[in-house]
């Protein structure tokens, strides 16, 4: 990675449409904690989107807390096409661990 290119924040999020009644923030971060968060993903499959404007708005939601309703549709617009690719590229979203 060139220094350039280095992580400065990361948010990840959950969405499980049996448990949850919006996506939650799981995991949150800046400079390290984001570069972590992003290996954390990688190594397990998870597909990851670069949004720097929706990452300024999520990264200020607590661990745990669910979206808030402004967010909804550019959230789903993300993992609508996440999933598209995934469905695309014979790829499927692994199955979570339950917590």
């Amino acid at each position: 990675m060139k220094a350039s290119e280095q992580v400065k924040r990361a948010v990840a999020l959950r969405y499980q449409a049996d448990r949850d009644e919006a996506p939650k923030v799981v995991a949150k971060g800046t400079l390290e904690t984001a570069k972590k968060i992003i290996e954390t993903a990688k190594a397990h499959h998870i597909p990851i989107q670069e949004d720097e404007t929706l990452v300024a708005l999520l990264i200020q939601l607590d661990i745990g807390e669910a979206i808030p309703p402004e967010l909804y549709q550019a959230v789903a617009e993300i993992f609508s096409f996440i999933y598209q690719l995934d469905k695309n590229y014979g790829n499927p979203v692994p199955p979570r661990r339950p917590e």
